[in-house]
């Protein structure tokens, strides 16, 4: 099942986002992590082609000309000195991808594209995916929770108009 959840909370999901839920719906059986264990590449690559049609620039391969570059500093003569690597880049809607497996919760990954995203020159959104479960871990909960928190607390601001976080 796919399992989704757009922050913050008071605010509805935009149309481009709910677009993105409905790819992930049509892979469904083939990604999901309750029936598969596919790594982060492998779940790109099924979700790829339904992106690709919304306007997103998907990463092809870890090669350096496959790979996706969104820019975070900018340096003399407006040189780009500083970039992060995404999996996804929409931009028309301003919105940045990042597809996770086993190491999403386990080692913090998603907290590591949030700041990314939050670096980054020109992303107003951030979608970040997850397995529903990883081993006996609750994954997409975990996450789910760490973003309650945060936007609950209200103790960090984010430079970012939403976030979408989708449970594979």
């Amino acid at each position: 099942m796919i399992n989704w959840q757009y922050f913050p909370k008071s605010d509805s999901t935009p149309n481009h986002l709910d677009n993105v839920v409905k790819v992930f719906k049509i892979n469904e059986k083939k990604i999901g992590s309750l029936e598969n264990e596919l790594n982060s590449d492998k779940v790109l690559k099924f979700i790829s082609g339904g992106l690709e049609k919304l306007g997103f620039k998907i990463e092809k391969s870890k090669k350096s000309k496959d790979r996706i570059e969104v820019p975070v500093l900018f340096g003399r003569n407006g040189k780009l000195e500083k970039y992060f690597l995404a999996d996804g880049f929409d931009s028309k809607h301003c919105s940045v991808l990042e597809v996770e497996a086993g190491r999403a919760v386990t080692n913090y990954q998603f907290l590591k594209d949030l700041f990314e995203a939050c670096m980054m020159n020109n992303v107003k959104y951030l979608i970040i995916a997850v397995r529903n479960q990883y081993r006996k871990n609750k994954d997409f909960e975990s996450v789910i929770s760490f973003f309650d928190t945060l936007y609950a607390s209200n103790r960090i601001v984010l430079p970012l108009d939403g976030v979408l976080i989708v449970g594979y």
